[in-house]
């Protein structure tokens, strides 16, 4: 609980609506040197598997983080600015029936407005 609080606290809160035009990225610390070396992050392993970046909204970002994530170290949530990915951006049902923001292609890093270190 006390993650969830720390995690809610450290992001901003953009007008309420259903989808958001920012949504957050988990990358491991080698994740997102390679995001910064490339310029593009075409996804995790996850991603890969599935065909698309997965990334949450604010409000599901703590439940994700202690789903996929919990006992890592090291960790950094990028803020991404879905209005520069265009279509690319699906909102899909997924987890508890929520929409979930999908990415069907690399991530550049022009897209990224933020980040912050995190454990899981």
């Amino acid at each position: 609980m006390e993650r969830r609080r720390r995690v809610a606290a450290m992001l901003p809160r953009p007008a309420t609506t259903q989808l958001s035009d920012l949504a957050y990225k988990i990358l491991t610390a080698g994740q997102f040197a390679g995001w910064q070396a490339d310029g593009t992050f075409a996804g995790a392993p996850t991603d890969e598997a599935d065909g698309y970046v997965h990334l949450s909204t604010a409000d599901q970002l703590a439940e994700t983080l202690d789903k996929h994530f919990a006992g890592q170290s090291g960790l950094v949530v990028a803020t991404v600015d879905l209005t520069q990915l265009g279509d690319t951006v699906r909102w899909e049902v997924s987890r508890g029936g929520a929409l979930f923001p999908h990415v069907y292609g690399p991530l550049p890093l022009a897209a990224m407005v933020g980040f912050e270190q995190v454990d899981g």
